[in-house]
């Protein structure tokens, strides 16, 4: 008898999604089964994530790690909450619990331990991960295809940006399992919120530039206002900005806040621990992204947060790896 089974992924994130694909593929091979049993989560669960009970039985992708997983994969240098749960990882580390911070993605993880159970959908798998890898470590060719880029895959991560809701989650994933990119970017659903976001997108970057500086000659810094008439890229400020190191800012919306850090990816530079240094305010990310939110109690906060992450980047930036930089230069 198959196990209904619950399934918890990051999203709206186009590599969660894609994991999730390949996990509940895989599961479903080994006796699991899933109806609409699909959780989104995100990071403002953090504060309450180890105490939380899930629904057993239940997988956890591209997120923090649970004891409750009975199947859990993630590469996020910021997933586990305490020295305890690392410990615990360790000693259940197998093909059920995958964990590696070096890889760019939770799908390029689960493909390089799971593909061999995807042989009749290998070209169609492989592709998504392609493109979830590359877009979760910003691996653009370029600063445009980042922001307007038009291949199917960056059609489907845009539509995202408009649609976080369980119901289109659930619809993605269904679709994915069955369908390539290409035919899933064509679906209706997909297609018109992807032409919004494109168009917002454009909208954005001609109000982001009056909201944005550099401080410390190299680091982008801005704080704005959500709008409904434009949506502001996190690549916005290397449009703009493209030799600055770091872009780091604040998107205020219906008294909560959102910060949010990239390293140029686009410049060649060993890039400081950004997940560990947003940790210290509860979020987290990778070593070159990372993002907190600050929820109504902690919006008051937000000038003061943005400020201090601003120079604690500048500070380790400094202290590790621009002596380098000059002696290089």
């Amino acid at each position: 008898m198959r196990r209904e089974g619950t399934l918890y992924l990051h999203f709206p994130c186009f590599d969660g999604l894609v994991s999730a694909v390949l996990a509940s593929d895989f599961l479903e091979q080994n006796g699991w089964k899933f109806n609409r049993r699909f959780c989104p989560v995100n990071y403002h669960l953090r504060p309450t994530w180890i105490s939380s009970h899930l629904r057993p039985p239940c997988a956890v992708v591209d997120f923090l790690y649970h004891s409750d997983a009975q199947f859990w994969a993630d590469h996020h240098s910021t997933t586990f909450l305490s020295g305890e749960m690392r410990a615990e990882y360790e000693s259940r580390k197998s093909l059920w619990v995958q964990y590696d911070s070096q890889v760019g993605s939770c799908a390029l993880l689960l493909w390089k331990n799971l593909s061999s159970w995807f042989v009749s959908k290998h070209s169609n798998y492989q592709e998504m991960v392609y493109w979830a890898d590359k877009i979760d470590s910003a691996r653009y060719l370029n600063v445009q295809e980042a922001i307007l880029g038009d291949s199917p895959a960056l059609k489907i991560y845009r539509s995202l940006i408009l649609r976080s809701d369980t119901e289109f989650c659930v619809l993605l994933i269904r679709a994915l399992r069955r369908k390539s990119l290409a035919e899933v970017a064509r679906l209706p659903e997909i297609l018109n919120k992807s032409e919004e976001v494109r168009s917002l997108n454009e909208a954005g970057l001609k109000r982001f530039r009056n909201y944005a500086h550099l401080e410390f000659g190299d680091i982008v810094v801005f704080d704005l206002d959500a709008s409904p008439n434009d949506i502001v890229s996190r690549y916005a400020p290397f449009y703009f900005f493209p030799k600055a190191r770091y872009s780091i800012g604040m998107t205020r919306r219906e008294g909560t806040a959102k910060i949010t850090a990239m390293r140029n990816p686009w410049l060649e530079f060993e890039s400081v621990p950004l997940g560990a240094i947003f940790e210290r305010y509860g979020g987290g990310g990778h070593q070159r992204v990372a993002s907190v939110i600050l929820t109504k109690m902690d919006a008051h906060k937000s000038d003061t947060v943005l400020s201090e992450l601003v120079s604690e980047i500048q500070k380790q930036d400094s202290t590790y790896f621009r002596p380098i930089r000059q002696a290089l230069g």
